[in-house]
C-alpha cells in the first residue's frame, strides 16, 4: 500500500512540474538559497490555489500548464524525457514537441490531483547542489502523515527555474523519461507521430 501511494504521489506532483544522475549540463550561476525557496514558495501556491479553486477540469489543466511553463524548465525536461532522439530532431520538431509535451504534463498530472484538495506544502530548508539548489519541502496530505519532497531548482540561462522533484529520494523525471520512452518506442521512434499523440495523450 505505502508503495502504491508512494508512486501515486510521485506521478502526481511532477505536473508541477519536472534528477541527479541527469543533472542538467550548465554551469552554477549566481543563483541564491533564497531565490530558490521563494520560487518553491510561489509554485506551491499556486499549485494549491488551482487545486482548492473548484474550477473545471479543462479550466484546471489550463492553469497547470501556465504554471509549468512559468516555474519549470520544460525546454529542458522535455529535452531530458526524450533522450537522445532529441540530437536528431530539427529545430521545428523540438519546438513543437516541447509545446505538445507542456499540455500533456498539465492534462496526465492535473487528473491526479484531486487527493491534494486541502493538503499543506511547506518549504523546510535547502542546499546547494549540481546546478542549483535541492529544496525540501513537507508535504502534508488529509488524514494522512507528511512526507519529504524535493525540488531541483536552477538557473536556467539566466532564470530560476525548477529543473526536477525527488519524492523520498526518487526522480520524478527519470519516471516521466520511461513514460516518453515508451510512447516513442510504439511510434517506431518518430517524434512527429510522439508530438502529435502528446497533444492529446493525458
Amino acid at each position: 500500500m505505502l508503495n502504491s501511494q508512494l508512486f501515486t504521489r510521485r506521478t502526481t506532483l511532477l505536473g508541477m512540474t519536472s534528477a541527479l544522475a541527469m543533472a542538467p549540463s550548465i554551469p552554477a550561476m549566481a543563483l541564491t538559497k533564497s531565490e530558490a525557496e521563494a520560487l518553491i514558495n510561489k509554485l506551491t501556491a499556486e499549485v494549491m490555489a488551482t487545486i482548492n479553486a473548484g474550477k473545471s477540469k479543462s479550466a484546471m489543466f489550463k492553469d497547470f500548464e501556465g504554471i509549468f511553463g512559468r516555474y519549470a524548465d520544460v525546454p529542458l525536461i522535455a529535452q531530458k524525457a526524450l533522450g537522445t532522439t532529441w540530437r536528431t530532431a530539427s529545430a521545428s520538431q523540438r519546438s513543437a514537441y516541447v509545446k505538445a509535451f507542456r499540455g500533456y504534463m498539465a492534462r496526465f498530472y492535473g487528473k491526479r490531483f484531486e487527493e491534494f484538495i486541502g493538503s499543506e506544502i511547506t518549504v523546510k530548508k535547502s542546499r546547494k547542489t549540481s546546478g542549483g539548489y535541492l529544496v525540501d519541502t513537507n508535504i502534508k496530505l488529509r488524514g494522512s502523515a507528511a512526507f519529504k519532497a524535493q525540488w531541483h531548482v536552477i538557473d536556467a540561462r539566466g532564470k530560476t527555474l525548477m529543473y526536477n522533484l525527488f519524492l523520498e529520494g526518487v526522480s520524478v523525471l527519470s519516471d516521466v523519461r520511461v513514460q516518453i520512452g515508451s510512447m516513442l518506442d510504439k511510434r517506431g521512434g518518430s517524434i512527429d507521430k510522439l508530438t502529435a499523440h502528446l497533444r492529446t495523450a493525458g
